[in-house]
């Protein structure tokens, strides 16, 4: 019992320490960066889809980052197909489909795997400091400042959601 208190609290202990400025991501462009160019600014992290029943969130998103990126916040959108095949294009069919249908200009990024053995370092982060697997598509992680993750919301809470702005607005502070 005394070896999985001590595996168990150093797990979250890990996990608190988790800071995603130190991962690298490649944007839709394919090109290779790490989060660090985004030191100092909330990060909502949204796992997306263009066949989904939550597509729709991208204009959600979108408005969100229009009003809130000067006071400091980064939508960020990461394509990924695991879930019912719903983000089937490649990076450019995706980017063109964010920047037609809904007008996106937030960070995209290249398609990631989010289960399974190929699971991006980003999302193995991001479930581990957030306490368990994504479910769904448009899954949002915030991410404070200084690159912990402080709140998860699930697919069903809409981008203009109460809660969702007030911890945006906290994480601003």
């Amino acid at each position: 019992m005394k070896k999985f208190l001590f595996l168990l609290m150093t797990t979250l202990a890990l996990a608190a320490d988790t800071n995603v400025q130190d991962i690298t991501v490649k944007d839709i462009e394919g090109k290779e960066t790490t989060l660090k160019t985004y030191a100092g600014k909330v990060l909502l992290i949204v796992n997306v889809a263009s066949e989904c029943g939550y597509t729709p969130q991208y204009a959600g998103l979108q408005s969100l980052y229009g009003k809130m990126k000067d006071k400091g916040l980064v939508v960020m959108g990461f394509p990924c197909n695991d879930f019912g095949g719903q983000e089937p294009g490649s990076e450019a069919e995706i980017k063109n489909f964010c920047t037609e249908r809904f007008k996106v200009t937030f960070p995209m990024f290249a398609k990631v795997a989010i289960k399974g053995e190929g699971k991006s370092p980003l999302y193995a982060a991001l479930q581990s400091a957030a306490g368990g697997e994504v479910g769904w598509n448009f899954e949002k992680f915030l991410v404070g400042k200084d690159g912990k993750v402080l709140q998860r919301f699930g697919s069903d809470v809409e981008p203009d959601s109460p809660e969702l702005m007030a911890a945006i607005e906290a994480a601003l502070k």
